[in-house]
């Protein structure tokens, strides 16, 4: 009997059943939600991109506390703090690294070294055959519809460029909630889907119900782009905020930019010195203006206001296009069953 196309390279790679990936989601994927995720078969990622890096390591005790299946951890690795991040994920034998700006070569290296699969997420077909070469693994490439910084090509046609351009596994991000779009992105080229938005609208998502109700009542042209978060395109669900900083002057701006970069420092525990030392690796590599490196500070801590203390309308909802088409909020096991089911389904429909 010939194996399932449900069970890809990819699952092997990460020792999962189903080719199911949660995204590492800042103050979303924490560990309890990424145990739910793994013990439903599928695999998520730990966001210690908003942890402190001193606590990463109990974080990670965390989740191996809650699930004995491979899961991965999500980090910046220009950040401050990235090389304490490398060592926990190292000394704790975690199964997969995830990270995406600012790749860097030695702690690459040092987590290969350690048998570390490593998943970078990328946005463009030039940056995926760069990741290959830098030791990715796997490679999780997110089209337009994704959530948070975005680009502007739609998700079939990347993957389908990224998946004859790289020989890795490529995970397909961006638009995806379904049985149907897990299919499709297999007959795109890729070995699985990687899903935000779908797992931070479960049961087990720490989001609190007053922004999670915004979400689930926002209609597709509710989810835009914008560029007044930090200055790049990010796509996220229309909302006070948003409206409100489409009418603050340049000067306005920098200075709400300001006040974020002085929380964001507290939230870290990072340096001014160590702050800088990131943000200029972040311009380096992201070609950034000095006014959006300034509001690049913006993101994580307005993320943080919606996603931690349950205010979406001072907050900043990231989310992808697919926000519009989810209407419940059922467990991980529920929903990564029924993903499977409709994929099995659809499969059979497809052979007759």
């Amino acid at each position: 009997m010939s194996p399932s196309p449900l069970h890809t390279p990819l699952c092997d790679l990460l020792g999962m059943t189903h080719p199911v990936v949660q995204t590492g989601m800042g103050w979303v994927a924490t560990p309890e939600l990424v145990a739910a995720v793994c013990e439903a078969d599928a695999f998520g990622f730990l966001a210690a991109a908003t942890i402190p890096p001193p606590e990463v390591d109990a974080a990670i005790a965390r989740v191996q506390e809650l699930t004995q299946r491979p899961f991965g951890v999500n980090f910046l690795m220009d950040a401050p703090g990235a090389d304490v991040i490398t060592d926990a994920i190292i000394a704790r034998g975690v199964r997969a690294a995830g990270y995406n700006r600012a790749p860097d070569a030695k702690l690459i290296g040092r987590l290969k070294d350690a048998g570390v699969a490593c998943v970078p997420t990328c946005g463009a077909e030039r940056h995926a055959v760069k990741a290959q070469q830098l030791g990715a693994d796997a490679i999780v490439v997110q089209g337009g519809e994704g959530g948070g910084h975005t680009g502007s090509v739609p998700t079939s046609i990347l993957v389908s460029q990224a998946a004859d351009a790289v020989d890795v596994p490529v995970i397909a991000a961006g638009g995806f909630r379904d049985g149907r779009g897990l299919v499709a992105a297999l007959a795109f080229g890729a070995a699985g889907i990687a899903m935000g938005t779908r797992f931070l609208l479960t049961a087990e998502s720490p989001v609190p119900k007053p922004t999670t109700d915004r979400y689930l009542a926002a209609g597709v042209f509710d989810v835009v782009i914008s560029h007044e978060i930090d200055g790049l395109p990010q796509r996220m669900v229309v909302n006070e905020l948003v409206k409100e900083l489409e009418t603050k002057g340049p000067i306005g701006r920098l200075l709400f930019a300001a006040r974020n970069a002085l929380a964001f420092r507290k939230a870290t525990g990072a340096s001014i010195p160590e702050l800088l030392q990131s943000g200029l690796a972040l311009r380096s590599h992201e070609r950034l203006t000095r006014s959006q490196l300034l509001m690049s500070a913006n993101a994580p801590m307005l993320a943080r206001r919606a996603m931690a203390e349950g205010d979406p309308v001072h907050g900043y909802l990231p989310s992808g296009t697919i926000a519009g088409a989810i209407d419940d909020r059922p467990t991980c096991e529920e929903l990564v069953r029924r993903i499977i089911q409709e994929a099995e389904r659809t499969l059979a429909a497809l052979a007759v």
